[in-house]
Parts: structure tokens; C-alpha cells; sequence
């Protein structure tokens, strides 16, 4: 066995169980997509977040204005590599090397860039050539993380949507689809080793959207009903984002990863679409999102997982105007661009209002906090010295 088959098999376990380990203070961030041509510039963005209290973000590229905007803001950012890079990513670690040498490390420590997400919603995409390079340009960048001295503070992912399913309900039903199969349990199997947790883009809001005759809205609200019962876990839900989020842990759990953490990538709700877009509303989007809000801030857990706490990211902090597809793909803000707010579901700091820079108050100054406390710092520490005696015998 090589020196770095030893290194897997021995020092990767050993920090993946620190990694979940860590207990994560955040709960609620959110998605601050940019496909639009009225968008206030990333410094006002920063002043925006601060002021709404928001600490963590994901954005879909790595964008070095946004980056740069962001240094001493101590807001936690999750960057994207677009599926449009994984092949090249795939071929070499150089490549990985590369855009992380032009994207990532220039930034930081001041920019506190958490996470590299790899592709979004790779698996169950109809491009069936992007799931075959997925794995190896996740490798790829994780090994130039590795090197670069990086992996104790940026985590690598990729975030999955519900296609990934052959099905959600009841949720301990829920299992991979036969065809994602081979490329996903290689995958678990890799983000197991680092780690890494899985990422879900979860949409009670797109399940309406599709089956209005048999999916009650209160449900996908989470306001008052009579909810579903699992006969086979004994367990009831009130609401479809924790049936979703736990249809998630099922199918880990029958794939062999009963204790990989879900994060939930986005979710959100659409205040407005087409005649056949049902449920797209600005007082559901309100309902949804106020509620989705408060459920996160209680920092609890799901019926199947109450002791792991739920994360979420919010789609999306703003409307964005050039996104192709039905009108919900452009509807989906928290914000206007003048920095008011859209409807109102509880941020502190903030008011209604276009009277732009008036629409926001004063706020404190975040502190700086990571996702790694200093006792994770002393493990990874010691992991290092270990490595370098494997490496030295």
C-alpha cells in the first residue's frame, strides 16, 4: 500500500469525523445570484447583508469584484465552479491548481471564502458526459486545496437537485435513481473521506408548482394541516421542506452514509410566474420565507434527524431580470435592487421602502467567526505532524 493510500485511509477518516464534529452557528444563509442588469454593485451588497444580519452566502461563480468587495466583511462565502469548468478541471490537477491560484487564494484570509461548490446540479442534469467528470474535478481541486495548505478552511461540495431521486414520499422511501447510482455512491464515498456534506437544492415551492390537485399549499407553507404520517419510520411532518430534507437522509442512509449532514443549498419561493405557475405569489412567497425563517432560527433539527441541526441557503437575495426560462426563474428576491426590502419576513435593521440608501439602518459590525474553531485548528495540527511521519517512512 503507498504512502497515500495510507494517508486515506488513515488521516482523512479521522478529520472527516472533526469536520462533523464542528458545531456550525449558522443556520440561514443566502443565494446571491447575479443574472441581472439592475443590481446595486457587491460593496452595497456587503452593506445590505450586514445590516440584515445575513453571515453566509453562496454565489455561482468566483467573481473577483464581488470578492474583493467582500474582504474584512466577515460574511462566510461559498463560491462556485460552473459546470461549464469541469471538464477542464477533470483532466489534471494543474488545472485545479490554477483556478484556485486566480479564484481562491488571492483573497484570502480577508475574504472568508468557505466553501468551493463543484458544479451545480451536475447529477440528474440531461448531460450525462458532465456526471462521468464530476468525481475526478472534485478530486482535483480538493488535492490543489490540499497542497496549497487550504483544506482546513475551505470545504469542497457539490450541491445535488431533487432529480437525483427515483422518490421522496413518504420520505424513508426515498432512494437514488438506478442510473445515478454508479456516479453517486463514488462520489458520497470521496465527500465521506473529506468530510464534506451533502448539498441539496430543496423546493416545496417547485412540488406545488407540479401537483397543485394533491399537495396541500399548507403544507408546502409550513401552516397549519393535518400534515403526512410515515408508517414506516412512526414519524409525522407538518411541513414538505423537512419531509424533503429527510428523504434526503433516507436515501444516504440506504446508499451506506447514515451520517453525512444535509445542508440545504436553496431553497425558496416565487412571488410571481406565469398563468401555469401555481402557488407563485407574493403572499405565499412572503408565508414561505417568513416561516422557512423562523424554523431555521430555532437551530433545530428534522423528524428524522433531531439532533442535527438544519442549514439552509435562501434563493435568492435578489431578482434576477436576465434569467431565461418561466417568469418564477426571475422572481425569487428577498430584496429589491435599491436595497429594500421585498415583502417583509422579519429582518431586523431593515424597513420597506424604495427610498434606496434610506431603507437601510444602522447596524453593528459582524464579527468575524469561522466555520473552524481553535480547537479544530490544534487537530488539524496534529493530523499534519502524522502525515509528515507517513510521508517520511
Amino acid at each position: 500500500m503507498t504512502t497515500y493510500s495510507l494517508f486515506f485511509c488513515f488521516f482523512f477518516p479521522f478529520c472527516a469525523i472533526f469536520l462533523n464534529a464542528v458545531d456550525a452557528t449558522w443556520t440561514y444563509g443566502v443565494n446571491y445570484g447575479r443574472i441581472a442588469d439592475n443590481l446595486p454593485p457587491p460593496e452595497s451588497v456587503v452593506t445590505l447583508l450586514k445590516a440584515a444580519k445575513i453571515k453566509n452566502i453562496r454565489i455561482y461563480d468566483a467573481d473577483h469584484g464581488v470578492l474583493t468587495a467582500f474582504k474584512g466583511s466577515g460574511i462566510e462565502i461559498v463560491v462556485g465552479l460552473g459546470n461549464e469548468f469541469l471538464k477542464d478541471i477533470s483532466v489534471g490537477e494543474d488545472r485545479a491548481m490554477n483556478w484556485i491560484k486566480e479564484n481562491v487564494q488571492p483573497f484570502l484570509p480577508d475574504t472568508h471564502i468557505r466553501g468551493i461548490a463543484v458544479g451545480n446540479e451536475v447529477l440528474g442534469n440531461p448531460d450525462v458526459g458532465l456526471w462521468e467528470v464530476l468525481l475526478p474535478a472534485a478530486k482535483n481541486v480538493y488535492n490543489a486545496l490540499y497542497r496549497l495548505q487550504l483544506t482546513n478552511i475551505v470545504q469542497v461540495s457539490s450541491p445535488h437537485s431533487e432529480a437525483v431521486f427515483a422518490n421522496s414520499f413518504p420520505p424513508s422511501s426515498c432512494i437514488f435513481r438506478e442510473d445515478i447510482v454508479p456516479f453517486m455512491k463514488p462520489l458520497l464515498q470521496f465527500f465521506s473521506l473529506i468530510g464534506s456534506p451533502f448539498f441539496i437544492n430543496a423546493y416545496p415551492f417547485l412540488a406545488y408548482k407540479n401537483d397543485p390537485e394533491h399537495i396541500d399549499i399548507n403544507y408546502a407553507l409550513f401552516k397549519k394541516n393535518k400534515g403526512i404520517f410515515d408508517a414506516k419510520t412512526n414519524l409525522h411532518y407538518d411541513n414538505m421542506f423537512e419531509a424533503q430534507v429527510d428523504a434526503a437522509y433516507a436515501a444516504l442512509e440506504k446508499a451506506g452514509y447514515p451520517k453525512m449532514p444535509v445542508i440545504v443549498s436553496e431553497t425558496g419561493w416565487a412571488s410571481h410566474g406565469d398563468e401555469n405557475e401555481a402557488g407563485a405569489t407574493l403572499k405565499n412567497a412572503r408565508t414561505y420565507n417568513r416561516n422557512l425563517r423562523k424554523k431555521l432560527m430555532k437551530k433545530k433539527g428534522t423528524p428524522f434527524r433531531p439532533k442535527t441541526v438544519v442549514r439552509a441557503y435562501v434563493f435568492a437575495l435578489f431578482n434576477e431580470n436576465s434569467k431565461p426560462g418561466p417568469t418564477s426563474e426571475r422572481n425569487f428576491g428577498l430584496f429589491k435592487p435599491d436595497g429594500s426590502i421585498s415583502y417583509d419576513i422579519g429582518f431586523t435593521g431593515l424597513k420597506p421602502s424604495s427610498a434606496g440608501p434610506s431603507s437601510l439602518l444602522s447596524f453593528k459590525k459582524l464579527g468575524i467567526g469561522g466555520w473552524f474553531g481553535c480547537s479544530y485548528s490544534m487537530v488539524l495540527t496534529a493530523s499534519a505532524a502524522i502525515l509528515m511521519l507517513i510521508l517520511a517512512s
